[in-house]
């Protein structure tokens, strides 16, 4: 990516200069200077809005994502967001206007997404964070973002602290809402009971298992079997064991692609037959190179369509990404990226034909006016004020010799855990 940044020079304040006045001095420049600002064009004033430079008609948007440390190929949410805003350039903008997107390194670790924002607003100038990466990082820029009022735009993460933000638009659903959609596709479709879930000990498997138990419970029932594991588990066959023991016909997973094909590897192992159901995130190409044909089979509560899709924005993922990126693999996170920078443009385009001003304030407004919205592979995409959970349904995808299927169209996520999930 193009390392290369604009600096922004800093706005000097309507009251600068104003040291050493008389009360009635100051108060005669000010009175000139707001006569002057109000009679100034749109264009002149907008010269001060952060992130728009409306003589050449470029929006400055920005992101925090780990081009370096422990997991790098999450960067490629940022660069498929950026290859979508290139080819938007390419075909002449949103109205004319073009959207410079800067992405800086913060090594996945929290400390330094708060020093990366910082950055990016105080100095880079941006009007929006967009497709911000990481799920901890996110929670951790928080307080600062809020008392910016800053819009973040699909940031990658999926804590129920980002959906409570009022500034915040997440795509990326609570993980409880995705196990309740599994647990419930296993009872109403497959007319299967007995659940176990094996998941992952932090933030992403302790919702699964919130959503799970509560969904289950609904239904007067709970799991047969729950059992977690450390992230850096690499052999899941004492879990595989436990649910052997349990009697249970379906298991949901919640970890990483990694651990799915260690569970699936371990119950081939033993012989051992039953429905599995994985993270949305895992329903991605490079699972079926860990598991071979173990995956078939496997079902996916995705609120993204497969990228295998025919849909016109997932082919045209498919399509540019290679273009500006040819290393990177197509995929579900790809996809995320490309769907995050789909939605800033949809947004913006709409804070365009408003003719309001281009201020922090008016893109959040805007964003709460979203209702059931496509964004690139994500689909029924609603945010109003109060309510940011933006993606309020998902299909159901199963893998099929090394394909994923849409088996189940998008429907909305279990009622009880919705309502739960929004306190």
């Amino acid at each position: 990516m193009d390392r290369q940044r604009t600096r922004i020079a800093a706005g000097t304040s309507l009251g600068s200069g104003t040291l050493g006045m008389g009360r009635r001095r100051f108060l005669g420049a000010a009175a000139v200077a707001m006569a002057g600002l109000a009679s100034a064009p749109l264009a002149a004033r907008a010269e001060s809005l952060p992130g728009i430079d409306m003589a050449n008609k470029e929006v400055r948007v920005g992101a925090f994502a780990p081009i370096t440390g422990p997991v790098p190929f999450y960067a490629t949410i940022n660069h498929a967001a950026d290859a979508f805003f290139r080819d938007l350039n390419e075909r002449g903008g949103i109205q004319g206007w073009k959207v410079k997107y800067i992405v800086r390194d913060d090594g996945y670790d929290p400390a330094q997404s708060l020093a990366v924002t910082r950055r990016l607003v105080e100095d880079d100038g941006v009007f929006a964070l967009v497709a911000s990466n990481g799920t901890a990082t996110n929670v951790a820029v928080i307080p600062y973002t809020r008392s910016k009022n800053l819009p973040v735009i699909a940031p990658s993460g999926g804590s129920p602290k980002i959906i409570a933000q009022p500034h915040m638009f997440p795509l990326l659903p609570d993980y409880a809402l995705s196990a309740a959609s599994s647990a419930e596709y296993a009872l109403d479709v497959l007319k299967k009971n007995k659940i176990a879930l094996i998941w992952e000990n932090d933030e992403l498997g302790r919702r699964a298992k919130f959503g799970l138990e509560l969904f289950l419970k609904s239904r007067g029932l709970a799991p047969l079997v729950d059992v977690s594991f450390d992230v850096a588990t690499t052999d899941l066959s004492a879990q595989i064991q436990r649910v052997a023991a349990s009697d249970a016909e379906v298991v949901l997973l919640f970890g990483s692609n990694a651990h799915l094909a260690s569970a699936l590897r371990a119950a081939d192992r033993i012989s051992w037959k039953g429905e599995w159901f994985a993270p949305f995130f895992t329903a991605d190409p490079s699972t079926y190179e860990l598991t071979g044909k173990l995956l078939d089979g496997v079902h996916f509560s995705s609120w993204l369509l497969p990228v295998d899709s025919d849909r016109e924005q997932i082919a045209a993922y498919r399509s540019v990404v290679p273009k500006h990126y040819p290393n990177d693999r197509l995929g579900v996170f790809g996809l995320n990226g490309w769907s995050a920078a789909s939605l800033f443009a949809l947004a913006f385009d709409r804070l365009v034909s408003s003719g309001k001003p281009m201020t922090y304030e008016n893109m959040i407004a805007v964003m709460n006016t979203l209702e059931g919205v496509s964004a690139g592979a994500a689909d029924k995409v609603t945010f109003e004020q109060g309510d940011h959970r933006g993606t309020r349904q998902e299909a159901m995808i199963r893998a099929e010799g090394g394909k994923f299927k849409v088996v189940q169209d998008f429907r909305p996520y279990p009622e009880v855990v919705f309502k739960a999930v929004a306190k």
